[in-house]
């Protein structure tokens, strides 16, 4: 989940190093480091904790190199301190990887037994050494680099940086996502597009197994079996400016409010308002004949695949299987050739989630992704993009990305109704209808803003709290759950309300809190009854409900939350917004660290 870059420009390079950087930093921000080539040597900077601590090192170090690598990093392999910051340096070997080297302990036995002093606790540092020993045996950097990656097995992406050699950079990846910008007379590499945006357009992304050298005017690329190959030159669609947080107090914050936007603009993608007809990209496997449909995702847009397979199952009458990825990838699912999968991914680049992609092609399936990312590896790799349109999302909680993918999904369950001759025309103008409102019925969600707060507030000082809901909004339930724990640190579980007499009422008392997502719906009754269960055992009800829901059963509540009526088709999207906000006041209120919260990365890919 580390980020990493490399530039072979024609200007000094550490600012520029550090502007890359801090795009990237969604990815890891435990320590971080660059290091550079000053007339032949190099020179390393490094700190421990977020980028600005490397950015007082860098102004405090002048330097006019022109070629540079540097790493912004989310620990796996030993803690988060100078010491292990990328990048790491052997001899004359310099190096950045995003990964992990499943057998690096074999290899650091090997290099100690030699001779070898490891200084660090990283798997990292072992790849830069046994390059260096080749390289003092008389290899070149190229032949190096390959002779060592054979010796590897697990995932990773490196760019490593040669003493005296100040026109070169080398690229590997395998499992990690790498991508090499295009300049006039530079040569630019990054964990992703977006890293490279400021200085280029042009992009190719390596293949898996793919090396590459690089130097200021040429990009030569070989694929795993060592044979010279032509990868595509891309025109990225990342955007060049740095994301600013817009005036709001944290990302978090602006991308909760960004969400109607960004939801309008999404289902502007799939959806003919005027015609009240859903489009989507033409797919090469008959939606009529398939017989299930598999969802693979991990965490939150993981909770968005349950929330289709309410919709599918109940639109169109099609058996959906939902699985989180990591599970997915190692139960040896039967899959049947060409059947459907879907997989749902943020950044198009979870390592889990690719996994399963692989899975389910190699089992001949058809692959569509939801994926907010057009340029990324699952987006490249997937047969159908059904793409959201969040824009970058920088918060490592998830906001407007899920609501995102559920526009997408939503639309995706309409489409397939239709086809498979389970919804008429008539059917589906008014859910199209539906639709059309949500991005103003989530301006008017977001309207309960500061009373979200004080609820928060309350209920922040809380051990545990607990999360129900019923149908559709049990994902809800589980999402809102998984949004307090990652910000807030408050340890919360989301459950379906009619399994809370099947264990979790022994945990209710007067010390926790019980958030219950519970529209007007025909299951709202039943919700309630579970509400009035906890309620008679002293807890204290957070009642997230619509009006008439409010009207009805508030004064039984410590507090109620008031969502705008709406259709329960869409009770997902608009209630996503409340369980947001009660995460982001409480972890405000506590003094956590919103965007950044302790031991999380955006994109995780690594297993």
């Amino acid at each position: 989940m580390c980020g990493i870059v490399g530039i072979i420009g024609t200007e000094p390079v550490a600012m520029r190093l550090y502007e890359a950087l801090k795009r990237l930093e969604y990815r890891g921000y435990d320590s971080a480091g660059i290091a550079f080539l000053e007339e032949g040597r190099f020179k390393r900077l490094r700190a421990a904790g977020k980028l600005n601590n490397l950015l007082a090192r860098i102004q405090e170090t002048p330097s006019q190199a022109t070629i540079g690598i540097g790493h912004t990093r989310w620990a796996t392999h030993g803690a988060p301190t100078e010491e292990n910051a990328h990048p790491h340096i052997a001899g004359s070997v310099a190096i950045v990887h995003n990964g992990i080297i499943e057998n690096f302990q074999v290899l650091k036995a090997q290099l100690e037994e030699a001779g070898v002093t490891v200084k660090s606790d990283t798997d990292t540092e072992i790849v830069a050494h046994l390059i260096d020993q080749r390289l003092k045996a008389g290899e070149a950097p190229q032949e190096a680099v390959r002779s060592v990656l054979k010796m590897l097995e697990g995932a990773f992406a490196f760019v490593i940086m040669f003493e005296g050699e100040d026109d070169l950079l080398i690229a590997a990846r395998r499992g990690s996502p790498l991508a090499i910008g295009h300049g006039d007379g530079e040569m630019f590499l990054g964990s992703d597009a977006i890293a490279l945006a400021p200085f280029t357009s042009r992009v190719t992304y390596l293949e898996d197994g793919d090396m590459a050298v690089v130097r200021r005017d040429r990009l030569d690329v070989f694929d795993e079996a060592g044979r010279q190959v032509v990868r595509p030159l891309s025109f990225t669609q990342a955007s060049a400016l740095l994301v600013d947080k817009g005036g709001h107090r944290h990302f978090m914050a602006k991308e909760i409010a960004e969400q109607p936007d960004v939801i309008g603009h999404t289902l502007a993608e799939y959806v003919n308002f005027h015609e009240g007809r859903v489009t989507l990209p033409d797919m090469p496997v008959d939606l009529s004949a398939i017989d299930r449909i598999t969802i693979t995702a991990c965490g939150t847009a993981h909770y968005a695949g349950m929330v289709a397979k309410y919709w599918i199952e109940r639109l169109a009458r099609l058996p959906v299987e939902v699985d989180v990825a990591s599970e997915f990838r190692y139960r040896e699912a039967p899959l049947k050739e060409g059947g459907l999968s879907l997989v749902i991914s943020q950044s198009g680049e979870t390592a889990d989630t690719l996994a399963a992609l692989r899975y389910c092609k190699e089992k001949g399936q058809v692959v569509a992704a939801v994926v907010n990312v057009p340029e990324s590896t699952i987006a490249r790799e997937s047969d159908v993009i059904l793409r959201t349109y969040a824009g970058p999302e920088i918060g490592v909680a998830s906001t407007k990305a899920f609501t995102c993918q559920l526009a997408v999904l939503a639309a995706f369950a309409i489409h397939l109704a239709r086809m498979r001759g389970c919804m008429d025309a008539d059917e589906e103008k008014r859910l199209v209808k539906t639709l059309s409102e949500v991005p103003r019925l989530v301006v008017t969600a977001l309207k309960q803003d500061a009373h979200i707060d004080t609820v928060a507030q309350k209920i922040a000082h809380a051990r545990d709290i607990l999360y129900l809901g019923r149908g559709i909004n049990y994902p809800i339930a589980l999402e809102g759950a998984l949004k307090l724990k990652e910000i807030s640190y408050i340890h919360a579980e989301g459950y379906a309300a009619g399994e809370l007499k099947h264990g979790p009422i022994a945990l209710i008392d007067e010390n926790v809190p019980v958030v219950v997502i519970a529209p007007r719906d025909k299951l709202f009754d039943k919700t309630v009854s579970n509400m009035q269960e906890v309620a008679a055992r002293g807890a204290r009800i957070v009642l997230i409900t619509d009006e008439e829901g409010a009207r009805a059963h508030g004064a039984e509540a410590f507090e109620t939350i008031a969502v705008p009526a709406a259709d329960p088709f869409v009770s997902p999207i608009l209630y996503a917004i409340p369980v947001q906000l009660l995460a982001y006041h409480a972890a405000v209120f506590l003094g956590t660290d919103v965007d950044q919260p302790r031991n999380l990365a955006k994109s995780v890919t690594v297993e």
